[in-house]
């Protein structure tokens, strides 16, 4: 069986992860969908649900090997990719595909798969709350919250090119729209 896919991408610190936990709770019939990805493992995450954790080698063989649905070269030489076997993990279980990913994975699954895709941008109020929210984490050093700010200023740009943004200014009501949106989406043939 496929069922479709529905993306949840913005610059890190969106809450764009926030959104997707939530929606994975609701009688949506979702199943997340895991990347792979060559970073270190942080304290609190498991190898299998937060990530498929590989080493560089591996990342590399499996992309010559066209494994990959998408992948990209993420910060600091980390990639992160979408096995085409996710995909058919999910959807061997009957489920449609929830994905949390950046922007430039959004839009190649979205060339790819078209209009069983919804793509959802989730815009912060502003880069300070960006800077804000990462801070907050305490996961990250001085280069890479630089970073990821840098990165985050070049993916806002990107907003238009999806099929609906939600604003995460507060996260109660951004829970609402992007359950209005998503459960919309399933019901219907087209893209909202």
């Amino acid at each position: 069986m496929t069922g479709k896919l529905i993306i949840f991408t913005a610059p890190s610190g969106s809450g764009k992860t926030t959104l997707v936990k939530h929606l994975l709770k609701q009688d949506l019939n979702l199943s997340f969908s895991v990347s792979a990805t060559t970073r270190e493992k942080r304290a609190k995450e498991t190898d299998g649900k937060d990530y498929y954790f590989i080493s560089h080698h591996e990342f590399l063989q499996k992309r010559d090997d066209n494994e990959f649905l998408e992948y990209q070269e993420v910060y600091d030489g980390n990639y992160y990719g979408t096995l085409h076997t996710e995909l058919e993990r999910v959807w061997a279980m009957g489920k449609h595909i929830i994905f949390d990913i950046d922007v430039e994975g959004a839009l190649n699954i979205k060339r790819a798969y078209g209009e069983r895709v919804l793509t959802v941008f989730v815009r912060p109020p502003s880069i300070e709350v960006i800077e804000q929210r990462l801070r907050r984490r305490d996961t990250e050093s001085r280069e890479t919250l630089m970073q990821r700010l840098d990165k985050a200023v070049e993916e806002l740009a990107y907003e238009p090119r999806f099929d609906v943004s939600v604003l995460n200014d507060d996260l109660d009501t951004a829970k609402v729209d992007a359950y209005d949106v998503v459960s919309k989406f399933l019901v219907c043939e087209k893209v909202l």
